[in-house]
C-alpha cells in the first residue's frame, strides 16, 4: 500500500476505575474512536499522545504515565480508502476532569464488554475496546 494513503497516528487507551473506555468524537464527523492524532515533525508518538491529549481534553501526563500496548491498524473512518496506523498507548494516571476542546466535539465513557449504539470507527469497535476489556 502506498505511503500516502496511511495516516499514522498515535491513539490512548484510557479506562476508569470502572472498566470504562474513554472515546472521542471530532467535531464534523459521526464516529467515536480514542483520543490521540498525528505527530508532527520531529514529535515521536508518545510526545504526540502527551500533546493531543493536553490539547483536545485537558488532561495532563507525562511520558511515564504510558504503557505502549502495540501497533494497529485499519481502514480510516473518516478517510475512504485510507488506513490507519496506530501506536497505541494505554494511560494511566489520569485524575483530572476530562473537558473536551479544539476539534472534540463530543466525548463518551463506554463499556468495552456491553454493545453500544455510538458508531464507532473500525480500529476502536475491532481492536481496541477488545484490548480495553482486557484491563
Amino acid at each position: 500500500m502506498e505511503t500516502s494513503r496511511v495516516i499514522r497516528i498515535a491513539a490512548a487507551v484510557i479506562t476508569d476505575a470502572t472498566g470504562a473506555c474513554l472515546l472521542v468524537r471530532k467535531q464534523g464527523t459521526t464516529a467515536f474512536m480514542q483520543p490521540g492524532g498525528k505527530m508532527e515533525p520531529g514529535e515521536t508518538p508518545e510526545q504526540a499522545l502527551v500533546r493531543e491529549l493536553k490539547e483536545e481534553l485537558s488532561i495532563q501526563i507525562a511520558l511515564s504515565d504510558l504503557t505502549y500496548l502495540g501497533h494497529f491498524s485499519d481502514q480510516a473512518v473518516n478517510e475512504p480508502g485510507y488506513v490507519v496506523e496506530a501506536d497505541v498507548y494505554r494511560v494511566q494516571g489520569v485524575t483530572s476532569v476530562v473537558t473536551p476542546a479544539a476539534e472534540i466535539a463530543e466525548i463518551a465513557w463506554v463499556n468495552p464488554t456491553a454493545p453500544t449504539t455510538l458508531r464507532l470507527a473500525p480500529l476502536t469497535q475491532q481492536q481496541l475496546l477488545p484490548l480495553a476489556a482486557a484491563f
